[in-house]
C-alpha cells in the first residue's frame, strides 16, 4: 500500500505531510535561526505523530533531518544539509545534488542519487494528472506530486498529495527533500 502524504497547506515553505494511514509524518517549515535578508532556510522534520493544530511548534523540540539554503539576491540555490542517519551530516551544494537531465534542458527536470545509492529524476507535468513525478533509471514511477484541481471542493482536506509508492518508502526522506527543491525551482523560476 503507498504512502500517501495529505499535503495540508500546498505552500512550499511550510505545511505538514500526513499519510492518511497515520505510518509517517512529515513537516516542511523555515529553519528556526538561519532566515536572514535575501536566505531562505527549510527544515525537513520527522514528527512523531500528526499535528492537531496549525501552530503546533513540537518541531522544536526535534532535530531535523534535512536542511535546505537557498540564497543571494536572486534566491538561488544554495545548500542541502542531510543531518540524520543514514546519511548523518552531509552537506552538498544543491546544484550537484539535484542536477539537470540534460546539459541544455529545462530546470524542471533534474535528477539525484539517493541514499540507496541509485539515481532517480523529477519531470514537471510530464505524466497527465501528477504536477510532479520521479522516476526511477528503469523508468518506474516511484512517487507522484498531485495538487488539487480548482474545481474540486475540499471538504476540510486540502486534496494536495505526494504518493510514494511502497517499495520506495525508505525514500521518503530524499523524495521529500528533492521534491522541496523542485518545487523552490518552479516558484522562482530558476
Amino acid at each position: 500500500m503507498p504512502f500517501t502524504f495529505e499535503d495540508r497547506t500546498g505552500q512550499l515553505s511550510g505545511s505538514d505531510y500526513d499519510d492518511i494511514y497515520d505510518r509517517m509524518f512529515i513537516r516542511v517549515t523555515s529553519s528556526p535561526h538561519s532566515t536572514t535578508g535575501n536566505n531562505i532556510s527549510l527544515a525537513l522534520y520527522v514528527m512523531g505523530r500528526r499535528s492537531t493544530r496549525h501552530a503546533d511548534m513540537r518541531h522544536l523540540e526535534r532535530h531535523p533531518s534535512v536542511v535546505l539554503e537557498f540564497g543571494g539576491p536572486s534566491l538561488g540555490l544554495g545548500t542541502i544539509h542531510f543531518l540524520q542517519p543514514p546519511a548523518a551530516s552531509i552537506s552538498i551544494p544543491i546544484n550537484n545534488y539535484l542536477r539537470k537531465t540534460a546539459l541544455f534542458g529545462g530546470s524542471l527536470s533534474r535528477k539525484f542519487r539517493a541514499s540507496d545509492g541509485q539515481e532517480y529524476r523529477w519531470q514537471h507535468k510530464s505524466i497527465d494528472g501528477h504536477e510532479w513525478s520521479c522516476l526511477s533509471e528503469e523508468n518506474y514511477l516511484i512517487a507522484h506530486y498531485d495538487l488539487r484541481p480548482p474545481n474540486v471542493a475540499t471538504y476540510g482536506v486540502s486534496g494536495n498529495t505526494l504518493t510514494v509508492y511502497e517499495a520506495f518508502s525508505h525514500l521518503c526522506i530524499d523524495i521529500f527533500a528533492s521534491l522541496t527543491i523542485m518545487r523552490y525551482i518552479a516558484e522562482h523560476r530558476l
